[in-house]
């Protein structure tokens, strides 16, 4: 049936009047009443009978009027992008993939955030070993999150932060008897870390403007292996400011700025343009940027605690 004869079925039997109805719907009464005549052919009732000077609902009328209005509103919900929606009802499971550092500093705050809303949503968090395939396309991970790059070209972007990198190293570590400058910073030996095994990076390029160069002693595949050797060494690595300060003092471990001009890296999620509209993927699009902090004033002052935030999808080494 012509969803329109449905609406103007409604309007009659709400204002039991042609003209209002016409009213109503936009149009004129004559145009009203010859879709009134359909609607007498089509149901097998008159519908409404004159009453005096007014119209009268007959008893097949009365029983259709709360029928055809929840039909209309129902029929509303399915065609208005996520009305309805709560999260409260909503049972899903949600991929994320992400480094096992930005993993370690925002998957408490969402998983709190999210099953305060949501009691029945789930989230998997997976490394970042799927990056060189179509993992957004073929629907293996709903969100990437990180420093995004090579991405398929329909991929969907939000850009969320910019984060400076810090190098970072034991608290009692030598470099921090003198001020740091990139010689002493580069006289240091460095740990690399990089899940394909890479040796240069932005740092390295940094470095040989000013003519110096650093020796990477280790290439580790993770931040947090990165850290604890880190502690454990009078090895240097690189960090992202402002992330996890109880962790990293715990681990005696102490941040300083670089001393180069360095660009920060930019943090963003991505994912495939089919869940773009979704009411629930983008609720939960939503509840993962309102997790990530914004950067401090301070980032990049002397400090004891600042683990990183996210380095994410594009594989370039620190």
């Amino acid at each position: 049936m012509d969803l329109n004869l449905l609406r103007a079925l409604d309007a009659l039997l709400q204002e039991n009047s042609v003209t209002r109805a016409a009213e109503r719907l936009g149009t004129s009464p004559a145009a009203t009443s010859r879709t009134l005549a359909r609607l007498r052919r089509a149901v097998g009732d008159p519908l409404l009978v004159r009453a005096g000077q007014q119209m009268a609902p007959t008893p097949r009328a009365l029983e259709l009027r709360e029928e055809v209005g929840a039909l209309l509103r129902n029929c509303d919900n399915v065609l208005r992008p996520g009305a309805g929606f709560d999260p409260a009802q909503l049972q899903r499971t949600f991929t994320v993939q992400a480094t096992d550092l930005l993993l370690a500093g925002l998957a408490g705050t969402l998983t709190d955030r999210i099953h305060t809303e949501a009691p029945h949503v789930d989230v998997v968090f997976l490394p970042e070993a799927v990056e060189g395939g179509p993992a957004l396309r073929q629907g293996w991970v709903d969100v990437e999150l990180g420093v995004l790059g090579h991405l398929d070209p329909e991929i969907r972007t939000r850009p969320l932060t910019k984060i400076a990198l810090l190098g970072v190293a034991r608290s009692d570590h030598p470099l921090f008897d003198r001020p740091i400058d990139a010689r002493r910073f580069a006289e240091a030996g460095h740990i690399g870390i990089s899940r394909l095994g890479k040796r240069r990076g932005p740092i390295d390029q940094a470095l040989g403007e000013l003519g110096l160069q650093r020796r990477i002693a280790v290439v580790v595949p993770s931040h947090t292996s990165a850290m604890i050797l880190a502690r454990d060494t009078d090895l240097v690595a690189l960090t992202l400011a402002d992330w996890l300060p109880d962790a990293i003092a715990a681990l005696g471990l102490r941040t300083f700025p670089l001393p180069l001009d360095v660009a920060p890296l930019d943090l963003g999620m991505a994912w495939h343009p089919r869940n773009s509209a979704d009411p629930g993927h983008r609720w939960f699009r939503d509840r993962l940027a309102a997790a990530v902090p914004a950067p401090s004033e301070t980032a990049h002052e002397d400090s004891q605690g600042a683990l990183p935030r996210a380095a994410g999808r594009q594989d370039a080494p620190f």
